[in-house]
């Protein structure tokens, strides 16, 4: 136990904890300026962005759009209570046909 270190652990890249100070050399600086043209390209393309969908596809998507926002008012428009009053309707309305037949042996 005697090589055991008690000091508290350093980890690298926390500025609070860390002692030393880095010195910034020329090619951090060229590297920081390579990061920064890069991000502005990146940008100017994001703009240039053209839709490459054809007029149908995005009618198709404005529609789905519509009819999932339809369905979403209609499910929210319901509560629970409601919905099982409605299924429980439903269920009464169905044939004797859905119903379990009994099952005996002895006739």
């Amino acid at each position: 136990y005697a090589d055991v270190q008690k000091s508290s652990l350093k980890l690298k890249g926390i500025g609070e904890l860390s002692s030393g100070k880095k010195k910034k050399s020329k090619e951090s600086k060229k590297h920081l300026e390579q990061i920064l043209t890069t991000q502005t390209k990146e940008d100017e393309a994001k703009r240039v962005y053209l839709d490459k969908r054809t007029p149908a596809q995005v009618a198709f998507d404005k529609t789905q759009e519509k009819r999932q926002m339809e369905r979403i008012l209609n499910k929210a428009s319901k509560t629970h209570k409601q919905r099982v009053e409605d299924f429980n309707r439903h269920l009464d309305t169905l044939t004797e046909h859905y119903d379990i037949p009994k099952v005996s042996w002895t006739k």
